[in-house]
């Protein structure tokens, strides 16, 4: 992950929506070579980048948890938070109450920012529904937005976020719901192509976790994991058993895990920003992944309650500041590791002949900026499927408006 090559005075030839050839501008530049007379030219300032992915986000949500914010300054934990009435189960009541053009409306605006911070790929988890209709509802305004605006969606199904209040006392029953329910209507509809599950003590455990797993591989579903988030319960572990894409958060990860992701294919997938707005202590041991053997990559986990996080170059920087990547494992996580974390590795991710057209240029002189500034946005430019995308001038409503 430390190596990357690293092209000046280059050129990227695009034909339709895929990449035709990379090197140097002298040997692409029109009339030369295979290149024909008359291709159009867009002359850019500074670095272009691979499309960043965005391999972990909760994007369809309503209001912000702001109470949960405070509260958490104030000292008091998740399980208090809880019971005070926020946490996921506050977002559930939330996105059950409105109505499908709101979260549809929420949901563009947010997709907008994370594209002209250069995400030009962007994984969307259910997961505030709860219930078989409107974990739909969330998957179809997913649907409604691929086409609907620049960026590439990927839809992961994640009915396995916490048991809602109405099963509390019933945990069997809403994990046979999932399975032979929601698993088989998301398919129905196409809605998925993952599925999900937060395996934490006191969310979903292993064994509860494995079974959800196992339904969704029966439909077809490829499988993902909040994985030992707080804990080393053995989420990783799992992922590994079950041949999951990827294990997510891992800031509790256990040294098992850790062998275990390092002689798998399963990509550990780190949030920084998360434990960062949390006020957590510690990170996902970032290098004793990257020095076992596993494969890493980063995410914003946007999401109203732990990570409001809009920028995938904020995160790389957290990365290398919090984490201890270097510069290049920082863009590799956002680039082609994402793209495994995905299962699409083979189609974006590169700048390479035949790869989706997906690229991002920063206003940068060293290419190892894009993950040294902090809170700007060095993005100036970003084509998706080879077209020049329009990025939103001034601001833009991340969360819906009340009446004063």
């Amino acid at each position: 992950m430390a190596e990357l090559e690293v092209l000046t005075d280059a050129a990227v030839l695009i034909d339709g929506e895929r990449i035709a050839a990379v090197g140097r501008y002298t040997d692409l530049q029109p009339g030369t070579g295979n290149v024909e007379r008359g291709v159009e030219v867009v002359e850019v300032a500074g670095v272009v980048y691979p499309g960043f992915i965005d391999c972990h986000t909760h994007a369809v949500f309503g209001a912000p948890r702001l109470d949960d914010h405070e509260r958490r300054a104030l000292g008091m934990d998740y399980k208090t938070i809880a019971a005070a009435g926020g946490g996921i189960l506050e977002s559930v009541r939330d996105v059950r109450a409105r109505s499908d053009a709101e979260l549809a409306a929420l949901t563009r605006a947010r997709l907008a920012v994370l594209l002209a911070h250069g995400a030009t790929t962007i994984e969307v988890k259910s997961g505030y529904g709860l219930d078989c209709e409107t974990e739909l509802r969330q998957l179809r305004v997913i649907a409604r937005l691929a086409g609907a605006q620049p960026a590439s969606l990927v839809p992961t199904f994640l009915g396995a976020h916490e048991v809602p209040p109405e099963f509390r006392d019933r945990r069997a029953d809403y994990v046979r719901l999932v399975c032979e329910e929601m698993i088989p209507a998301v398919t129905r509809e196409r809605l998925a192509v993952a599925c999900d599950v937060f395996c934490e003590p006191g969310v979903f455990s292993v064994a509860e976790a494995r079974t959800v797993l196992a339904a969704a591989r029966r439909h077809g579903l490829a499988l993902k994991l909040h994985a030992d988030e707080l804990d080393g319960s053995g989420g990783a572990e799992l992922a590994v058993e079950v041949g999951a894409l990827s294990a997510d958060h891992l800031a509790g990860v256990s040294p098992a895990g850790i062998r275990a992701l390092a002689a798998s294919e399963t990509v550990a997938v780190l949030l920084p920003a998360t434990l960062v707005f949390l006020g957590g202590r510690s990170q996902a041991p970032a290098r004793g992944l990257l020095d076992a053997g596993a494969a890493l990559a980063l995410a914003t986990d946007l999401n109203p309650g732990s990570s409001p996080t809009l920028s995938l170059p904020l995160v790389m920087a957290l990365a290398v500041s919090q984490l201890g990547l270097r510069h290049a494992e920082a863009v590799n996580a956002v680039t082609v590791n994402a793209a495994a974390a995905l299962g699409i590795a083979a189609d974006r991710g590169q700048l390479a002949p035949g790869f989706r057209a997906d690229l991002v240029v920063c206003d940068v002189a060293d290419w190892r900026e894009v993950a040294y500034w902090m809170g700007g946005n060095a993005v100036t430019a970003v084509w998706t499927g080879g077209s020049a995308c329009p990025l939103p001038i001034g601001s833009v409503s991340l969360g819906p408006h009340v009446q004063a």
